[in-house]
């Protein structure tokens, strides 16, 4: 669970950089659409699916690294074995 809420911190906290690196770019609010609500409905859905991207490729990013541990476990393992 512990490891849940860490990623979930992370994936918020690289969507909230994203967000704030972009900022020149839509501050002076020079593309806003008819629509204000639109617009934050466009935010925050965009927000949220960047969370749930950024929570994913963390998660595949542990397996990733867990793979390349058990490998290299049972590289040295199979060394230990020959010797």
């Amino acid at each position: 669970m512990t490891q849940r809420i860490t990623d979930l911190t992370l994936s918020v906290l690289a969507c909230v950089a994203a967000v704030l690196l972009s900022w020149p770019f839509w501050r002076n609010y020079e593309y806003w659409p008819e629509s204000h609500l639109a617009w934050w409905a466009y935010f925050v859905i965009g927000f949220v699916l960047a969370v749930y991207v950024f929570y994913v490729f963390i998660g595949s990013l542990r397996i990733l690294f867990l793979h390349d541990t058990q490998e290299q476990a049972a590289t040295t393992t199979d060394k230990a074995k020959l010797s």
